[in-house]
Order: structure tokens, then C-alpha cells, then sequence
């Protein structure tokens, strides 16, 4: 069977007649799911004030990044064994499942059990729709999908918050939840007609797949514990939980990611670091304008919303003025991006800095991740065999959760050490780390070529 829909002639674009829907579709799944991340993170104190949970609060938000390391896995084996179609269903079934049960929760306990759902289930359709890319685009195009699916994060950024806010404050936070699926379902019907004609370019299951769900139940036990240590300041539970991230990680990535092989391995590595470093910081910019320049939460916020919005710049960018040879350069132009704004946004710790420096800092980094991240996307799926899509796509979102998680791990733990005593060292360690990181790897970019 073919694994791919017929490669059209030039004139065929993203939004041409022959893809319009499915690409459409795919980018309000996209949304969809950055809809929902945000709007959570808005709802959340509502959440726990309702059900009394506190003291499970940060355990919301660690149970789907951890769950969603075995969605991910078990999406890379499933659609290389049968392809994408059955994997988009399932996991789309399971992340509704915990939109709607943690919407209806009962108690805490029952809330954080329906998003461990949505974090299996997202995980699931992440993997799953790169897949879908890689089988029904041309190499040519997959650029400017990226590029529309980063856009997909831009509308939720500007107006999700927002949104959500005045449902909790007016509907209460239980409609938040009842939303995504109005949403998820029609999307999900505009890719289904592609999705039918998608198969699996392998016929044969994988060996030991098994092994590689035990790994990442390994991997998402070292990123639970990794996120509660770091919340609760249970320190010794950090090196152990380390630790676990790291076998996991050797036996679920590519031969070779941790030792930085050329090729694929590094193209996983780079993925990951460039992401811990940017979306690790982004946590702390809305923080850091908040307690020491005194701005509003919602002016805090137009920082990330402007970070977003030179994302979606740069993957317009790339999508529209690249070519083969081009692509090491525009990964090393915004990792170098990314690195200035994070040495940029500490400044206005200096208070003689104007406050906007950091929204202007974060607007140059989010175009940065904009130039490489849907760059180093098209990478991994030119260097992947397509009966391996699924596997390496699960790899590149693997790489990308466990560096975040680890790195958040770390930031947190220091932060709370300092922020008492001397915040202004607390934040600037918070983004020294990063760009030290991000700049390392721009150093080491070069071995995303193969020999």
C-alpha cells in the first residue's frame, strides 16, 4: 500500500483544493490544544479554590506532562504499526474524555485524574498529526504546514487567557472545559477523508514494543517527580528523578541523541534544548514584570502574547524563504535569536532599563523559535524513513518534554532557594541557565547534517 498521498504539481499549495481541508482542520487541532493549555493555566486557582485542592495544584499540571510522554510513545509505535488514522481517533477520544471528565470532576482527586487523560491523549495527537505531515504533504510543503500550525498557537495566546477569564468570572470554570470539544469535533471531521487514505509504510510490528512503554511509564515517573520536587522543595528527590529521565531517555530516543551523534540524533537533541530554553524561561518574563516593575498580570502577559506573535513571524518566514540549503542556517539564526532575548530580558532587572525591553526581548526570541523550531520539524521527517515516522516524531516531542520538565525541575529549585533573600539573582539564574544552554547548542548545531 502507499504511504502517502500522490505528490501534487507545483501549483498545489497548503491551501489549494486538494489539501484546504485537511490543513485547516489540522491547524484548529492544533489550536484546539493551545487553547486548551492556556486556558487551563488561567482557570486553574479557580479550580482549586472550588474543589478545595491546593495542595494537588501543581500536581494539574504535572500529571498531563507526564502522561504525555507514554501517549507519545505508544502514538510512535501504533502509527508506524498501522498508521496515523486510528491513533488521531483514539487519542482524540481520550483527550475528550479528560476535557469532559475534569469539567465534570467532583473533587481534586478526580480532577487530576482526568487531565493525566488529557496529557495521554494530547501526547497521542501531537505525535499523530506529525505523522500525518510527513504521509499526506510533499516535502516541499511541510514548511508552510508547520508554519500554519505554529500559527494555530497565536489566536489562543492572544485571546485564550482572556477568554477563559471572563467564562470562569461569569459561567464558572467548569465551562472552560466544555468549550474544546465544540471546537475539537469539527476539525476532527475536516481531517477525516485524508485520513482514510493513510497507511502504514511498515507491515510488520515493531520488536520490544513493549520495552519502550515501560521506559516511558520510567521517563514519566522521573518528570512527575521531578515537577512536585521542584514545587515542594523536596530537593533530595531531584538527582533520583534526574537520573530516572535520563535512562529513560537513552533507551526511547534514537541511538546516539545522548552522545549528540550527526544526523537525526542531533536534530532530536537540538529540539529539545531549543525548546527547554525558551518555553523553561517563559514561565518566569509575565513573573519578573510582575514583582519587580510592578506591572498588572494583564500587561505582564502582552510579553508572551507579543513572543507569540514573532513566532508565528519567523514560521511564516521560514515556511516562505527556504530551501535545503538554508535550513542549518535559519536553526543557527534563531537559536542566536532565542539567545538574545534571553540575555535581554534580565536587564530590566536594572531598573534604570525600561520594562519594555523584555516585551521587545521577547518578541526578538519568539521569532527566533519561530525561524527553528518547524525548521528542525522538516529536518527529522527528510531524515526519517517513513515506515520510522511515527517512532522519530514521538522521539522529538520525547526530547522536547523531558528537557522541559528537567530544566523547569532545576529553575523552580533555584528560584525558591533565592527568591527570599535576593530575587534579583533568583530570576537572572532563572535565564542565565537557558541561554547558557542555548547557546551551547547553537555552537553544536552544525550536526544536524549528516556526513
Amino acid at each position: 500500500m502507499s504511504d502517502a498521498v500522490p505528490v501534487s504539481s507545483t501549483a498545489d499549495g497548503v491551501l489549494s483544493p486538494r489539501y484546504r481541508a485537511l490543513t485547516i482542520g489540522l491547524v484548529v487541532l492544533v489550536a484546539v490544544r493551545a487553547f486548551e493549555v492556556l486556558a487551563v493555566s488561567t482557570a486553574m486557582p479557580a479550580v482549586a479554590a472550588d474543589l478545595d485542592g491546593l495542595s494537588l495544584y501543581a500536581l494539574g499540571f504535572a500529571a498531563p506532562l507526564a502522561s504525555g510522554i507514554v501517549g507519545m510513545t505508544l502514538a510512535g509505535e501504533r502509527c508506524d504499526a498501522r498508521g496515523p488514522a486510528d491513533t488521531v481517533w483514539l487519542g482524540l477520544a481520550i483527550f475528550l474524555t479528560g476535557v469532559i471528565g475534569a469539567g465534570l470532576a467532583p473533587s481534586m482527586g478526580a480532577f487530576v485524574a482526568a487531565r493525566t487523560l488529557q496529557g495521554l491523549g494530547g501526547g497521542a495527537i501531537t505525535v499523530a498529526l506529525y505523522v500525518v505531515v510527513a504521509k499526506a504533504y510533499p516535502e516541499r510543503l511541510r514548511p508552510r504546514v508547520f508554519a500554519a500550525a505554529s500559527a494555530g498557537w497565536v489566536v489562543p495566546s492572544m485571546v485564550g487567557p482572556t477568554i477563559s477569564g471572563v467564562m470562569v468570572q461569569t459561567l464558572g470554570w467548569r465551562w472552560v472545559f466544555v468549550l474544546v470539544p465544540l471546537l475539537a469535533l469539527p476539525a476532527a471531521w475536516m481531517v477525516r477523508p485524508t485520513l482514510r487514505g493513510l497507511h502504514s509504510a511498515s507491515t510488520r510490528p515493531k520488536p520490544k514494543a513493549h520495552i519502550r512503554v515501560g521506559w516511558a511509564c520510567l521517563g514519566a515517573a522521573g518528570v512527575l517527580v521531578l515537577g512536585l520536587a521542584g514545587h515542594h522543595g523536596h530537593y533530595v528527590w531531584l538527582l533520583p528523578a534526574v537520573i530516572a529521565v535520563i535512562v529513560a531517555a537513552h533507551f526511547l530516543l534514537p541511538p546516539g541523541t545522548l552522545r549528540w551523534r550527526r544526523g537525526l540524533p542531533s536534530v532530536v537533541v537540538v529540539r529539545g534544548m531549543l525548546a527547554a530554553s525558551f518555553l523553561g524561561s517563559d514561565v518566569f518574563v509575565p513573573l519578573l514584570l510582575v514583582r519587580e516593575r510592578d506591572w498588572t498580570p494583564t500587561l505582564a502577559g502582552v510579553a508572551l502574547t507579543v513572543g507569540a506573535l514573532g513566532w508565528s513571524a519567523g514560521s511564516w518566514w521560514q515556511g516562505r524563504h527556504s530551501h535545503d540549503g538554508s535550513r542549518l542556517r535559519l536553526i543557527r539564526v534563531g537559536m542566536a535569536l532565542v539567545g538574545l532575548g534571553l540575555v535581554l530580558v534580565p536587564l530590566v532587572l536594572i531598573h534604570a532599563v525600561p520594562g519594555f525591553i523584555a516585551v521587545l526581548a521577547w518578541a526578538v526570541g519568539g521569532t527566533g523559535m519561530g525561524l527553528a523550531y518547524p525548521s528542525l520539524s522538516v529536518a527529522l521527517l527528510a531524515l526519517s524513513p517513513p515506515a520510522q515516522h511515527g517512532e522519530h516524531s514521538a522521539a522529538l516531542e520525547l526530547a522536547e518534554a523531558l528537557a522541559i520538565a528537567t530544566l523547569l525541575a532545576i529553575t523552580g529549585g533555584w528560584f525558591a532557594a533565592w527568591f527570599a533573600t535576593q530575587p534579583m539573582l533568583a530570576f537572572a539564574g532563572c535565564f542565565a541557565l537557558p541561554a547558557v544552554m542555548v547557546m551551547l547548542t547553537m555552537c553544536l548545531s552544525g550536526r544536524v547534517r549528516p556526513v
